[in-house]
């Protein structure tokens, strides 16, 4: 009876979770007059992928897709990178004041983004990288930093220190102990951090909308924002709900492809033994 009970439980969390999506993918399908037709109609009578076609047509949809793969690909690498050198020094080296730098980690990654955002702005426009992917690599790496190296450093202290000691006596290095052993042994611990990383970079919205303001220099999430009807008064919700469809796959497309290697980055450590 528990089992059964446990499984209706995550099948009403999953069904909970994927409603929205399986709206807007049926939403996308349906044409103009069946989105605003009531009686709400809940699947579409008469399928059709116009909203698709149009949303590529109307709008540079695909160069909005490659720009927000490079941005968060960049900050994402960028990132890690950087994470995994502060993580192991936060885990490893007997540096004075570790403490407290971890402790301010602690306490900038609980800092709402927003509240940076006047100094961005400023100094985007002092520096003139407007529409430029550097006006949002720098801040995703600074806001994802912090948690990414919260996440390593505790995954490093986990790495037993004799396959360490083991290794400096063969005569590696501090980078190459970090390279050769503690990456490949907390590969799905950083597998993890990445995807996190990437996701935030893609989904982000304000500073995108706010910086890239050329049709050509626009991210997937102010693509979206700049889609409009016919006139001010219209809302396309059907190219909406394509574009939403659209630059949500490639999510989907991460997460089952690292499926495997984020459960056993979020459940390493949960049992000895």
């Amino acid at each position: 009876m528990k089992r059964w009970l446990f499984y209706l439980l995550i099948w009403i969390a999953v069904a909970f979770c994927l409603a929205p999506f399986l709206w807007q993918i049926i939403t996308s399908l349906k044409s103009d007059a069946a989105i605003t037709a009531v009686p709400v109609s809940y699947y579409p009578a008469e399928a059709t992928g116009r909203h698709y076609a149009e949303l590529f047509q109307r709008k540079p949809f695909a160069r909005y897709l490659w720009n927000s793969f490079f941005i968060s690909t960049v900050s994402t690498f960028l990132c890690v990178g950087f994470a995994s050198l502060a993580a192991y020094a936060i885990a490893r080296l007997r540096v004075r004041g570790s403490r407290i730098f971890l402790g301010l980690l602690v306490a900038i990654a609980f800092f709402p983004p927003v509240i940076f955002f006047y100094p961005l702005y400023e100094m985007v426009r002092a520096t003139g990288t407007a529409n430029h992917s550097i006006a949002l690599i720098v801040p995703y790496v600074t806001f994802n930093l912090p948690f990414a190296t919260l996440v390593l450093a505790a995954f490093f202290r986990g790495v037993p220190l004799d396959i360490e000691e083991a290794a400096r006596v063969d005569g590696f290095s501090r980078w190459q102990l970090l390279l050769h052993i503690i990456l490949p042994l907390a590969a799905p611990a950083v597998a993890t951090t990445a995807l996190l990383t990437f996701i935030n970079c893609w989904n982000e919205f304000l500073l995108a909308l706010t910086f890239m303001t050329g049709d050509s220099a626009k991210t997937v999430t102010a693509g979206i924002a700049s889609l409009s009807g016919g006139s001010s008064f219209q809302i396309p919700w059907g190219a909406i709900s394509a574009a939403v469809v659209v630059s949500t796959l490639p999510l989907i497309v991460m997460v089952v492809l690292f499926q495997r290697r984020i459960v056993e980055g979020l459940t390493a450590g949960a049992a000895k033994g």
